[in-house]
């Protein structure tokens, strides 16, 4: 990882600081340390607030960490109509090893994880206890969360192994401050330790986070993501759990209409949202999830276009989230379906919505029999009803109509294959647990690990 390294500490210096003054004061790049830079507690926020901002770029949630995944699952919903390479090798399942979009996204995760690793090994410059409190869980609430959207994409998934044994991602806890860091070669953890590393710390974050904090996580964000990795592993109990206690923190509301959420910003719908704007956002030309999704005038390439027959044949007859949630273009490409949940450049980007978890808690109560929080029906109720999708519950439903809900209501939002994965079924003609549906590591960290690194199977 040496190269990321080095990248990790430029990065490091750009946002580390936290005024004009302090960055003409800097040593030279070549002889700079972390330990300089972080000084006092608006030196270790801004460090975090440049954490925000990498994870809203278009190699993480502004684009590739919601698109890859949907590209991955593409079968029977969409196709890449595009001309760019790297996003068409992915959904036609013939990446390289130098794949464009998965070397940018596991650099982006790394330089993350490296943030977050100084944030930590920092804190004892922060004098606020509240502050520091809460940067201390942002950052293990980063470092969580990049190391689980690395090992889904980067590694087979979790049950591909009886132990899951099989090489997931390095485990990075350590931060690279200096030059002397950047040398060391880290290797793949397995994917059971991964994910014992993802819950630890996203654990821990829900102590620390707070509940209630304008366009930053808070405590339910990573209840909302913890929810996400005990389903992924098929442990519905904890599941269910940690959905049903964000959904009991009366913090969230459905909104009444369904295109709400993606038309307006930080609704009561919202666990978290990535934040943008007109002057701030993660593209409108070579990245963007408006720009790959949208056919509309002066708005997307229209790259991703939706099968017609998963519209039309999906959706309940008559359900509103057919015409509110998608359209005939008139842009680019014009006259094929495409998805209006992105449609602005400046919009903000929903990642966790209370539907979400009303789904979860649903299904892990009906696999399991129980009734925690509410009843499946109920809570398959909020989600699909005559308000706010114009349709309603199927009578005698059953675990797989709750799964296929899931399908549709979360469709184009990054979920696609991780639901197709922990269900263990098959996309097109690649079973759930097909190297094929791996990302590769990219090469040149192969490269620079001097074998420590071990790559994927088929690259």
């Amino acid at each position: 990882m040496k190269h990321i390294k080095k990248l990790l500490i430029l990065f490091l210096i750009a946002t580390g600081f936290s005024s004009c003054e302090k960055v003409l004061d800097v040593e030279p790049v070549q002889t700079i340390d972390a330990n300089v830079a972080l000084q006092n507690d608006q030196d270790v926020n801004a460090l975090i607030v440049g954490g925000y901002s990498t994870m809203g770029g278009g190699a993480l949630y502004g684009t590739n960490l919601l698109m890859l995944p949907d590209l991955l699952g593409v079968e029977t919903t969409a196709s890449w109509r595009g001309t760019f390479s790297s996003p068409r090798q992915i959904a036609s399942k013939s990446m390289d090893r130098n794949n464009t979009d998965a070397n940018r996204t596991w650099t982006a995760g790394y330089s993350v994880i490296n943030i977050a690793n100084t944030a930590l090994t920092s804190l004892g410059v922060v004098q606020d206890a509240n502050l520091k409190k809460q940067l201390e869980g942002e950052a293990l609430f980063m470092r969580g969360v990049m190391l689980l959207e690395l090992v889904r994409l980067y590694s087979l998934p979790w049950g591909a192994t009886a132990d899951n044994s099989h090489p997931g991602v390095p485990i990075i806890l350590k931060s690279t401050k200096t030059e002397a860091d950047a040398f060391t070669k880290t290797p793949r953890s397995t994917v059971k330790l991964v994910y014992d590393q993802v819950i630890a710390d996203l654990t821990k974050a829900v102590t620390l986070l707070p509940e209630v904090k304008a366009k930053r996580v808070t405590k339910y964000t990573a209840l909302g993501f913890l929810s996400r990795v005990y389903l992924a592993q098929l442990d519905y109990a904890r599941a269910r759990d940690a959905a049903n206690e964000v959904i009991s923190s009366g913090k969230y509301v459905l909104n009444a209409a369904v295109a709400a959420v993606f038309t307006n910003k930080d609704t009561k719908e919202s666990i978290w949202e990535i934040q943008q704007n007109e002057q701030n956002n993660a593209g409108s030309s070579n990245d963007g999830m408006a720009t790959f999704f949208a056919s509309l005038p002066g708005i997307g390439r229209a790259d991703v276009r939706v099968a017609a027959s998963f519209v039309s044949s999906r959706y309940p007859a008559g359900d509103l989230r057919k015409t509110e949630w998608y359209y005939v273009g008139t842009g680019a490409r014009p006259g094929n379906t495409y998805t209006s949940k992105w449609n602005s450049f400046s919009q903000n980007i929903p990642i966790i919505r209370l539907t979400e978890m009303y789904l979860t808690r649903a299904e892990a109560n009906l696999v399991l029999g129980t009734n925690v929080g509410a009843t499946p029906a109920e809570d398959f109720a909020r989600v699909r009803n005559t308000a706010r999708t114009n349709s309603t519950v199927p009578v005698g439903f059953t675990v797989t109509d709750v799964r296929n809900e899931r399908f549709i209501e979360l469709a184009f939002e990054g979920q696609r294959i991780h639901d197709l994965r922990r269900l263990r079924l098959p996309t097109g003609i690649y079973p759930w647990n097909s190297d094929k549906l791996v990302l590769p590591i990219p090469q040149r960290e192969i490269d620079a690990s001097q074998g420590i690194l071990v790559q994927n199977t088929g690259y």
